[in-house]
C-alpha cells in the first residue's frame, strides 16, 4: 500500500531548498580595552592580578582607528580569562556586535587562545548573526599600545569571515 506522505515529504523538501552563495568579508577595527578609571569597559570578576584563572567581563568599544576617541562602530562583548599556568595566554570568548553601516545589528563570535606576548595572534571565528549567519573564519590581533600601569590597551583586529 502506497502512502501519500512520501510525495508530500518530497514536495516539502523541494520547497524549502534554498540556494546560498558563500561570501568572504574582511573586517578591520580596533578593540579598546579599558581596565582603569571611573568607567572601565573590562571588569575583573574572578581572581587576583593576571594570575591563572583571573577573568574579566568586557563591553569594549570597537573603533575605526587606534585612538580611544575614534568613531565607535560596535562593541566587543564577552569575557577573557588567563588560561595558562606558566604563560601569558588568554581564553577569549567575545562577540563583536556592530552598530554602524551595513553591518549594523550583525555580529561575529570569536572563541580561542590569545597568546598576548606574540606580536600577531590568530583566533577562530565560530559563528555570527544576521549578515554573518553561519560565519566561520579567523581573527588576527595585534596590540597597538598597552599601558602596563593601568592594563589599558588598544588592539587591532583584521577579521576574515566566510558566511552566506
Amino acid at each position: 500500500m502506497s502512502s501519500s506522505n512520501g510525495d508530500f515529504q518530497d514536495d516539502l523538501l523541494e520547497s524549502i531548498t534554498v540556494s546560498r552563495m558563500e561570501k568572504t568579508t574582511h573586517l578591520h577595527f580596533y578593540f579598546q580595552d579599558v581596565v582603569s578609571g571611573e568607567n572601565p569597559t573590562a571588569v575583573k570578576i574572578i581572581g587576583d592580578g593576571y594570575d591563572f584563572g583571573t577573568t574579566f567581563m568586557i563591553d569594549d568599544a570597537l573603533t575605526q582607528g587606534p585612538e580611544r576617541d575614534s568613531k565607535v562602530i560596535g562593541r566587543a562583548q564577552g569575557m577573557y580569562s588567563s588560561a595558562a599556568q606558566n604563560d601569558m595566554a588568554l581564553l577569549m570568548i567575545v562577540t563583536f556586535a556592530f552598530t554602524e553601516g551595513i553591518y549594523n545589528g550583525s555580529s561575529v563570535s570569536m572563541l580561542g587562545r590569545n597568546h598576548v606576548v606574540d606580536d600577531a595572534r590568530e583566533m577562530p571565528i565560530v559563528g555570527g548573526s544576521r549578515v554573518f549567519r553561519f560565519a566561520r573564519g579567523y581573527a588576527l590581533a595585534h596590540t597597538v599600545w598597552f599601558d602596563p600601569k593601568t592594563g589599558d590597551a588598544s588592539v587591532e583586529y583584521n577579521v576574515s569571515v566566510i558566511h552566506f
